[in-house]
């Protein structure tokens, strides 16, 4: 998604490459060190040669610039640079793309994580990657009454956003919305370019201005971290006016 922060991703990238190709040994790539090097590590331009990408588009994406990264261009980066499973994985995460070989995600959340959310004392509920709520317990549903007891689709951005009764249910809902949303967005940087991702954000963009404004305003930052298939969220508010989110 992109915003007035879409230039925080590109200087993460380029932190991340810099640092990959200051520790590369050139001996490993075939490519004798030479007396000549001043720098540790492998030259942009050699970096280019092994991923093949153009020294001018390489020497962009690592400064920093304003440019749209392909995912097969970070896939080049990847195999090029021979990363590790987990190298590859951040380098996707800050490069804000889905990895094209990454398993698909998985609609049932696993049974260990199904018996953490049973388990736990208090209302818990998980969600999945576009934020609809995939299980929950007894303790939640009578919390979020009108969210998780009402039939049909749970998802909470809809709920927050397209339902209005969700005001009167939600203490200080304004708050609320801008801390979801950067909650969201946080959440979803690895996936910003996943299909049912964009559907949603431009429904509830349509739907509500208040999610365009929040999302304008609202700084992006980790609090709830995505798991490979889902978010859980352990909820304890509660006001004397009714059940709150948070």
């Amino acid at each position: 998604m992109k915003g007035p922060d879409a230039i925080a991703p590109a200087l993460s990238l380029s932190a991340f490459l810099r640092a990959l190709r200051e520790r590369q040994s050139p001996a490993e790539f075939g490519l004798a060190a030479g007396a000549r090097r001043r720098t540790p590590g492998l030259r942009r331009e050699e970096v280019a040669q092994l991923c093949g990408l153009s020294v001018t588009w390489y020497t962009w994406i690592e400064q920093g610039r304003d440019v749209s990264v392909s995912a097969s261009t970070l896939a080049r980066l990847a195999r090029g640079l021979r990363l590790s499973r987990a190298e590859r994985s951040y380098l996707f995460e800050v490069g804000g793309k889905r990895d094209p070989e990454r398993p698909g995600h998985r609609d049932d959340p696993p049974e260990e994580v199904l018996a953490c959310v049973d388990a736990i004392d208090g209302p818990a509920y998980i969600l999945d990657r576009t934020w609809g709520a995939r299980r929950w317990n007894a303790k939640a549903s009578r919390l979020f009454a009108g969210w998780l007891d009402a039939d049909g689709e749970k998802n909470l951005l809809r709920y927050i956003f397209l339902r209005p009764e969700a005001r009167t249910l939600i203490l200080d809902w304004t708050s609320r919305a801008r801390r979801v949303v950067a909650e969201f967005r946080a959440a979803v940087t690895a996936y910003s370019d996943d299909p049912d991702i964009r559907r949603l954000v431009e429904e509830l963009r349509v739907g509500s201005p208040d999610f365009e404004r929040c999302s304008k305003a609202a700084s992006v930052r980790s609090i709830i971290r995505p798991w490979d298939c889902c978010t859980i969220s352990r909820c304890r508010c509660l006001s004397r006016a009714g059940p709150t989110i948070g």
